[in-house]
């Protein structure tokens, strides 16, 4: 595991930079996740070894820093990530972005459109959290109770739900960090994380799980020349659910980018 220290704040996010001679891919998480925690076995599999994979936690996730005094919005988290490409050096790459890490994902492409090779999206947000959604649950909340209360329920919810794997990883983040990135989610992107996506020039590629459709989404951005893939035997956890059915996916993304 390596570490960059975040200059303006003096905090610390850690993440896998693994080794590959082709086109690096920097993956960013979701709600609740890390990318260390969520990506090494995706990043494994044969389809996508030949490439340098960069596995990074968020502030306030996994095992990056947890400071108390950042804003954590879809917006703070790209100002911090720009800083980060640029310590890495990428002059061309491929972002890969996933549910709420998505719109962190388009946002940074935005910011980054003449060194951005490619955009993948595993079934990322693309407007305002919906109800029923995870984050629009935690919006709901007022910040004090969900850190006093909410976010404990929310982690043995989960837990008696089945759903163990993501209470587990949700579980070490930053109760502050979760709500407030739950509630830049719910307010949206101005312009949206969806417009800002049409209007990308780079090739795009958007992938369900099997277990997520019908969703008429996959229709509206096959309209808009955005590139599908499906992963089979998976829904919105695909990277848990099925990691080589995920990276297989990603790497027709990039063939098809070709």
């Amino acid at each position: 595991m390596k570490e960059y220290m975040v200059n303006k704040m003096g905090s610390v996010i850690r993440y896998h930079d693994l080794p590959g001679e082709d086109m690096p891919i920097l993956f960013i998480h979701g709600l609740g996740c890390a990318g260390t925690f969520d990506y090494p076995e995706v990043a494994a599999q044969g389809p996508l070894d030949s490439h340098r994979r960069i596995l990074v936690d968020l502030l306030g996730a996994g095992y990056s820093d947890k400071p108390d005094d950042f804003g954590y919005t879809v917006e703070d988290h790209v100002q911090y990530l720009l800083e980060f490409i640029n310590y890495l050096d990428l002059d061309s790459f491929i972002l890969f972005g996933h549910s709420l890490g998505g719109a962190i994902a388009i946002s940074l492409a935005d910011k980054c459109r003449n060194r951005l090779h490619q955009i993948i999206l595993s079934e990322s947000n693309l407007d305002k959290s919906e109800e029923g959604s995870i984050s629009k649950y935690i919006a709901g909340f007022e910040m004090k109770d969900f850190i006093d209360y909410g976010f404990r329920k929310l982690i043995n919810d989960s837990r008696n739900d089945g759903n163990r794997i993501w209470s587990a990883s949700m579980s070490v983040w930053l109760p502050k960090a979760a709500y407030l990135m739950s509630k830049s989610a719910a307010e949206g992107g101005s312009p949206s994380w969806r417009d800002i996506l049409y209007s990308l020039e780079c090739p795009r590629t958007f992938i369900f799980g099997e277990k997520s459709l019908p969703d008429p989404d996959e229709c509206t951005l096959r309209e808009r020349g955005i590139q599908i893939e499906i992963v089979k035997h998976a829904g919105h956890s695909m990277a848990w659910e099925n990691p080589e059915g995920l990276a297989i996916a990603i790497s027709h993304g990039i063939d098809c980018a070709k």
